[in-house]
């Protein structure tokens, strides 16, 4: 019955704010996906229980998200330059602020859950969580692939 009603939804007819809504639902779900596969199967990190998942899988995306936007801004400004100088510093900018962005991301989880997520291992759990990020963004990736490639 429920699926009647997704049937008789013309496609296109979506507003922004669903479009905006469905997005983000998915890439929370491949998020959460991602982060309980690694915490069943990799001993470096640990996830105390599905809701603490769920909240740090929202918190990720929100904060991954308001990184690619700084990091988009600022490379922006500086396509707008010209010159050898302007290159240089959008590649040092870009990878300052996607480095940075991680340990200000692994501290926000930190003080948000505590001892309920830890990410163990070299550089007090930074290359776990590099890791467990970089299968995130290839999973969000490659499941928009799939999508893209059904058109």
């Amino acid at each position: 019955m429920a699926n009647t009603n997704l049937q008789d939804e013309p496609a296109g007819s979506f507003s922004r704010r669903q479009q905006i809504f469905f997005r983000y639902t998915y890439f929370v779900l491949i998020d959460l996906t991602v982060l309980n596969l690694f915490d069943q199967f990799w001993g470096l990190v640990f996830i105390e229980n599905f809701l603490i998942s769920l909240l740090t899988a929202i918190l990720l995306q929100v904060l991954l998200q308001a990184t690619m936007a700084v990091e988009h801004r600022i490379a922006d400004y500086f396509k707008s330059k010209s010159g050898v100088s302007a290159k240089v510093s959008r590649g040092l900018s870009t990878w300052a602020i996607l480095f940075g962005s991680k340990l200000v991301i692994l501290e926000a989880i930190n003080i948000a859950f505590g001892n309920s997520v830890e990410f163990a291992g070299p550089l007090d759990g930074l290359i776990a969580f590099v890791v467990v990020v970089v299968a995130i963004i290839c999973a969000e990736q490659f499941l928009l692939w799939i999508y893209r490639k059904l058109a």
